[in-house]
């Protein structure tokens, strides 16, 4: 399931996940991420259309 890429991310982050992924019941940092992304991807994969999934980036906050 969690094979083939690795993504960097500082030790604060990490620590940040970590503590979140456990107190939901994750049984690691890697689960709790891909679920994270995974949702965040629904999310945007619902769009019609490039403007709509840019302005569903920009209401996340990814987009200025």
């Amino acid at each position: 399931m969690f094979g083939g890429h690795k993504i960097k991310i500082s030790g604060e982050l990490h620590e940040r996940i970590a503590r979140y992924a456990k107190l939901a019941g994750y049984s690691s940092v890697d689960e709790f991420v891909v679920h994270a992304l995974e949702s965040q991807l629904a999310h945007l994969e619902e769009a019609q259309s490039d403007e709509e999934i840019k302005e569903k980036l920009k209401g996340l906050g990814y987009l200025a």
